[in-house]
């Protein structure tokens, strides 16, 4: 049963918080998922939701903080110290989401949380992700996963499965590799379950497998694992060894971002609206199309006037001009959401075709 926030819930956390009944409401809330955990602390007063924060176990805590939004989370965590983010957050996160995290802080705070992390490899990890451009593969992999080499037995490979299968807490595949870990191809859990513990890996693993680099853009990876329907998808560099992973949740994550930019840009937005931008922000935002606007409509408002005699001899000229105007806005809306999804979907690229082709097409 899906959890529905309503406000008469938040007046009762609040009021059992004020009455000092904060372990009833910690309780509760470890009943919910994560994500609901965060959108009770984006509605709430931003001190309770510190002090939330505070009082839930590590990991449900750092899972609730990954999923708020950017700016709540910076809010929430611009008073908390560093050795608390590190102990309390960032130990309980895939390296991808401590990556995200971390990336928000300021710099000085960034590289003192690293520094209070516990578990070295981990604090390199993080720090390697950071290196690599936004929204870029490499951004979203995470570095857990599960790999066995091509010269083990299944006997092996299951040994080597369960000790690294701790580490990970979705396993959607098995990916092998060889001596200079190099990627060659994934394993079906099927075949190992229903072979020989005494057959090697190689006589197992499929070969067609699809991958990216760490610097293909999000945008393409998100498309790549939409047309194979692939739940994870491996990470390489240049030379072909295996890095990490990226996981469907983080490709849901960009696909919703891409709408939102397509939207805005389909309505005549150059940035992103939230709602609590201020009518200056909105308006600079809206301003540039606007004056685009406003000079087509004063050239035709201008040609008009210079066809006034023409239009004087016949009036009835005058009733088509809203005719005309209405329908060219019309082909205009509609125009521009056929190329805005023409550019997210690069459909009229792959089919060979100019832009000027598939607005003809279409429009």
């Amino acid at each position: 049963m899906s959890f529905e926030l309503t406000t008469e819930f938040l007046e009762d956390i609040e009021s059992r918080i004020e009455a000092g009944q904060m372990d009833s409401v910690i309780e509760q809330l470890h009943e919910l998922h994560p994500a609901d955990v965060a959108e009770v602390l984006e509605k709430i007063d931003e001190d309770l939701a510190v002090l939330i924060i505070e009082k839930l176990d590590n990991e449900h805590a750092a899972e609730a903080l990954i999923e708020l939004d950017e700016d709540i989370r910076g809010k929430l965590l611009k008073d908390v110290t560093a050795q608390t983010i590190a102990e309390t957050v960032v130990d309980n996160l895939d390296s991808d989401d401590a990556a995200d995290l971390i990336g928000e802080l300021p710099d000085h705070k960034r590289q003192a949380v690293l520094n209070n992390l516990e578990d070295e490899e981990h604090a390199k990890q993080i720090a390697s992700l950071l290196t690599h451009a936004d929204d870029t593969a490499g951004s979203l992999m995470a570095t857990e996963l599960v790999k066995v080499n091509e010269k083990w037995s299944v006997l092996q490979c299951v040994r080597e499965m369960r000790k690294q299968a701790e580490e990970v807490e979705e396993v959607y595949a098995v990916y092998v590799v060889n001596d200079n870990d190099v990627l060659l191809g994934s394993l079906s859990l099927k075949k190992l379950l229903t072979t020989s513990t005494k057959t090697p890996i190689r006589d197992l693993y499929d070969s067609k497998i699809h991958s990216v680099t760490t610097k293909a853009a999000a945008e393409d990876v998100a498309q790549i694992m939409q047309k194979y329907d692939l739940f994870s998808l491996p990470v390489t560099d240049e030379l072909g060894h295996l890095l990490g992973r990226i996981t469907i949740d983080d490709v849901v994550d960009v696909i919703t971002e891409e709408a939102e930019k397509d939207y805005n840009l389909a309505s005549g937005l150059t940035e992103e609206v939230e709602d609590t931008d201020t009518l200056l922000t909105i308006t600079k935002i809206r301003l540039p199309w606007l004056v685009v606007g406003l000079i087509g409509g004063l050239a035709v408002a201008a040609i008009v006037g210079l066809n006034e005699g023409r239009i004087a001899k016949i009036p009835q000229l005058a009733f088509f001009i809203p005719l005309i105007a209405a329908m060219g806005g019309n082909v205009g809306v509609q125009s521009s959401a056929i190329v805005v999804k023409a550019l997210a979907s690069k459909s009229f690229y792959n089919n060979g075709r100019t832009l000027n082709t598939y607005i003809t097409a279409h429009c």
